[in-house]
């Protein structure tokens, strides 16, 4: 079979063309607005309460860093720190 621009298009049996193909979006998708409304509102309201950076965890950190008992490599970081900035992020 050639297929060639401007020709009409010859049915196939037993398939619905395109103009017959119905979907109910509306239906699915105000379904599944309601179910991700109801269920993330609730986080979304406790996440927005929460500060932006947890202090107490980043002086944690902080103060295990410094005294050595959190493993760290400066030469994977700086690899890390490359890679993003060359992935044009």
């Amino acid at each position: 079979m050639k297929v060639v621009p401007g020709s009409a298009a010859t049915p196939v049996a037993g398939i619905a063309p395109a103009a017959e193909i119905r979907t109910p979006v509306t239906t699915a998708s105000s379904a599944a607005s309601k179910l991700q409304s109801s269920v993330l509102q609730p986080a979304m309201a406790a996440m927005s309460e929460m500060p932006d950076i947890d202090h107490e965890k980043v002086a944690a950190l902080k103060t295990a860093l410094e005294r050595g008992e959190l493993p760290f490599n400066p030469t994977k970081l700086a690899a890390l720190i490359e890679r993003y900035h060359r992935s044009g992020r």
